[in-house]
């Protein structure tokens, strides 16, 4: 099964990340508490329906954008508070993107919609 190239998206986009063993209760502990920078840029970018699941070492993300993902992502990337944010956490994550550097997508297979 090839994945989806990401300009066939439907939202919400749905990706996972994948954290080095036994850090969940440490990245739980940061979302807790995630900094109101973090969340004033989320606001800025266009980010308004932003969701994560965590089942062991496996985080399933879920989201919804005002301006498309493409605008979002150009603001989230050049921001400093995004860039220091990514760096606080990357000491949690083993796998976060594909070889091509994006997301780690998931598919959506099946969908039953009344």
């Amino acid at each position: 099964m090839t994945a989806t190239p990401f300009r066939q998206r439907e939202e919400p986009l749905v990706f996972l990340y994948r954290l080095k063993q036994g850090m969940g209760p440490e990245y739980d502990r940061a979302h807790r508490a995630v900094w109101p920078e973090i969340i004033a840029l989320l606001d800025e970018a266009g980010f308004y329906d932003y969701r994560i699941w965590r089942r062991g070492d496996l985080v399933v993300s879920s989201l919804r954008t005002r301006w498309g993902y493409d605008h979002a992502a150009r603001i989230s990337a050049a921001s400093a508070i995004q860039t220091k944010w990514t760096a606080s956490m990357s000491h949690v994550f083993d796998e976060i993107v594909d070889a091509g550097g994006e997301p780690l997508w998931l598919d959506l297979v099946f969908e039953h919609r009344t």
